[in-house]
């Protein structure tokens, strides 16, 4: 299944090339289809996940959807590290051993990007499964 992230990124590259968009775009498509079909692969249970690409005179949307109806992360925000502001992620001191930061969640970070990547991307949940999408 891990495997379906490079093949996803792939073609979303290979299309917005044949469309002739710009490279900034396609690697920004590549790295949103990178994030939400990792999310797709890690927060369901199925194997069967899809993803298109759907080009209009607005621009382009990338869809990913799965069978699961597991929540989608909500993207963390910039300064939030398990809850803690930056200032307040404890310093190790100098202690290799000190495991502190290892217990920081990473939830939701790619998320963040594709917030940032994304003119606008949003989720869906029906019985069938989760959509997730992503305007470019």
């Amino acid at each position: 299944m891990p495997g379906g992230v490079p093949e996803a990124r792939h073609r979303v590259q290979e299309a917005m090339r044949a469309w002739g968009e710009p490279a900034e775009r396609i690697e920004a498509a590549a790295l949103i289809v990178t994030e939400l079909v990792t999310n797709a692969v890690q927060h369901t249970s199925t194997r069967k996940i899809r993803c298109r690409l759907l080009r209009s005179a607005d621009g382009v949307r990338i869809c990913v959807w799965n069978r699961g109806r597991a929540r989608i992360p909500s993207p963390a925000s910039p300064g939030d590290s398990a809850g803690l502001p930056v200032a307040g992620i404890p310093a190790t001191d100098g202690h290799e051993d000190d495991d502190t930061l290892d217990h920081l969640t990473e939830d939701g970070r790619g998320l963040l990007l594709v917030d940032a990547l994304a003119a606008r991307w949003g989720t869906r949940a029906a019985l069938a499964g989760r959509l997730v999408w992503a305007d470019l």
